[in-house]
């Protein structure tokens, strides 16, 4: 047996360390051992800012739509935030939808 670096031996983790596009990242040696994301407050997040960015959204394209010529803000500034928005939303979205499947698998992993 060869020796571990530091003397101890590193404990398997107990999540799936899979990285992107199920690609496994090698550890650099800086993070600890059994980190791991925090999955269900990133599923909260996105499920309280979704609906938030796309109202968000969809306020400041109705806000564009009716302003004027010479409004203020500016109409390009307001369909500007409502872009900034939808691009957040969605980002909200696929989060949402990656954390969902992360916490699936460890599910069926754990039975």
């Amino acid at each position: 047996m060869s020796p571990e670096p530091h003397g101890h031996p590193e404990p398997s983790a107990p999540r799936s360390r899979s990285g992107t596009l199920g690609r496994h990242a090698p550890r650099t040696g800086g993070e600890p051992v059994t980190a791991q994301s925090a999955l269900r407050l990133r599923r909260l997040l996105s499920v309280i800012f979704l609906p938030v960015f796309a109202a968000a959204a969809a306020l400041f394209a109705l806000w564009a739509r009716v302003s004027g010529p010479g409004g203020s803000p500016h109409r390009a500034v307001l369909i500007t935030i409502a872009a900034l928005c939808a691009i957040l939303a969605f980002l909200a979205v696929v989060d949402l939808l990656v954390v969902v499947r992360r916490l699936r698998r460890e599910r069926g992993a754990g039975r």
